[in-house]
């Protein structure tokens, strides 16, 4: 009896110990900076119905409300001297809280992030301030301010619909910011924010046994994690859905692209990520998309494609890690042209990814490209906090480090494995188009007449582009539905 007794406490204190165990990313080194990533697995996907915006709104008041100890000023004050601060990042399944510091300040800058995020200070000023600004947010900085941020987020929502997880934008619609009440937070926070969800990590100079201190201070979150939030692949729209934007503005912007079956953890996904960056890499001018659209016939800033999430594009090079989702999209962002180059654009872009379909990708563009990646990698992982990132993101992905495990791959590929991705999960038809512009009535009749879309150039380019912008006028496109939606109504 007193052997059963002992044998059934030990089972009971190894349970507890699990129970408390929070689930930790250390990537130790000789740098006196120390950097933090502190990941929940939640993110916009687990939003109520009718409460969309409240993953963002968490977060905000986690990292810009203050603590229970320290208002938000007094935060900023105490950090001031230390040069840091506390971000936050949130998407479909994921939200980070970032921030770094100097070995010197390790305990202090801990002191006061511990109690940003594990005794927020609820205050009521400090919820309406921020619900202004996620409301300023939406309404102003993208949808009225932003008309490239606002195509490529419609076009997110366009493919996944209004009933998925994916549905909305992360940082929630008009209707769903309003409805939000403190006490909506509170509970997004008590269900979300779970020690089963969490992983504490941690890079640079610091002490093991520091790690050891933060990854219990984080036990003290609620035993569990959410319950799993199903997100299904969307339904195949057939021909081109066109749905067009009527915004005063003095170009017309193109977002265009369909669901694929392919994430980072997926077999195809370095041979499709070789095809992507031959056809448009990000802010680069060796994708075909800027060169024949920008390049030759000098008709934008740029023009790129992405097989995975990239957000506020427009304001940098390289994407964000921690951006993890099991969905993912092909996506062509064809920047601001001249309203009268409009459709020509259009037509353009779809000629050119029916080339990339039906013709992949030659040995030269192939060996060029997979060279150019095989460096480019090491910009996604070149600072410590960039590492930290990407670790976690192939912790997500079940992968092995990022930048070795991507390189072995490039390595292996060949030419026909890529061609063979391209045609498996690529197509130019059957897919999402959002279109912004002035004259939405004018594009949607000139798009339904079938007409022959022509170009109009302050220079004419050579004429070999002449003569191709021939069969790029007369392009055929499939139309499904058509239809026109005021700017102030989109995210409502």
């Amino acid at each position: 009896m007193k052997i059963a007794t002992l044998a059934t406490l030990a089972a009971l204190a190894a349970a507890t110990a699990s129970a408390q165990t929070v689930q930790t990313l250390a990537l130790p080194g000789d740098s006196p900076l120390v950097s933090f990533r502190i990941l929940f697995n939640t993110g916009a996907a687990s939003d109520p119905a009718g409460k969309e915006g409240a993953a963002a709104l968490t977060a905000a008041m986690l990292s810009r409300g203050g603590s229970a100890e320290k208002t938000y000023d007094q935060i900023i004050e105490a950090m001031f001297p230390m040069a840091t601060s506390v971000g936050a990042q949130v998407d479909k399944e994921m939200t980070v809280f970032t921030g770094e510091t100097h070995r010197d300040n390790l305990d202090a800058y801990y002191a006061i992030l511990r109690g940003m995020l594990l005794e927020p200070g609820w205050r009521p000023e400090d919820f309406q301030r921020l619900k202004d600004e996620q409301l300023n947010g939406l309404r102003l900085e993208l949808r009225s301010s932003n008309e490239e941020e606002l195509g490529k987020e419609l076009l997110q929502t366009e493919i996944y619909g209004p009933k998925h997880p994916y549905g909305h934008p992360d940082i929630g619609t008009g209707s769903g910011i309003e409805s939000l009440t403190l006490d909506d937070v509170k509970a997004f926070y008590a269900a979300n924010y779970r020690r089963g969800n969490v992983t504490v990590a941690l890079a640079g100079g610091y002490p093991q046994e520091f790690l050891d201190k933060v990854a219990a201070d984080f036990a003290v979150l609620p035993e569990g994690a959410p319950s799993a939030v199903e997100i299904p692949a969307p339904a195949r729209v057939k021909k081109l859905n066109v749905r067009i934007v009527q915004k005063e503005t003095r170009s017309t912007l193109i977002s265009l692209g369909f669901p694929i079956d392919v994430n980072r953890a997926k077999p195809d996904w370095p041979a499709l990520k070789v095809a992507q960056s031959y056809f448009g890499q990000h802010r680069s001018s060796k994708g075909r998309l800027f060169q024949r659209i920008r390049a030759i016939r000098g008709m934008n800033y740029g023009d790129y494609a992405y097989i995975e999430y990239f957000p506020h594009g427009m304001f940098q090079f390289q994407p964000d890690p921690n951006l993890g989702r099991q969905r993912q999209i092909f996506e062509m962002w064809i920047r601001p042209v001249t309203p009268e180059n409009g459709l020509f654009a259009l037509k353009l872009a779809l000629f050119e990814l029916h080339g990339l379909v039906e013709q992949g990708l030659s040995e030269e563009d192939f060996d060029s490209t997979k060279l150019f990646l095989s460096k480019f990698v090491n910009l996604l992982t070149q600072t410590q906090t960039l590492e930290l990132g990407y670790a976690l993101d192939s912790k997500y992905y079940g992968l092995p480090p990022f930048n070795g495990w991507f390189k072995e791959k490039l390595a292996g590929l060949t030419t026909e494995q890529v061609n063979e991705a391209i045609r498996k999960h690529l197509r130019s038809t059957d897919l999402n188009v959002v279109v912004i512009t002035a004259d939405a009535q004018g594009f949607a009749k000139a798009l339904r007449s079938g007409a022959a879309a022509k170009p109009v150039y302050a220079s004419p380019p050579p004429a070999d582009v002449l003569e191709e912008d021939k069969a790029v006028a007369a392009y055929k496109l499939e139309l499904g539905s058509v239809e026109i939606v005021p700017a102030d109504k989109v995210f409502e």
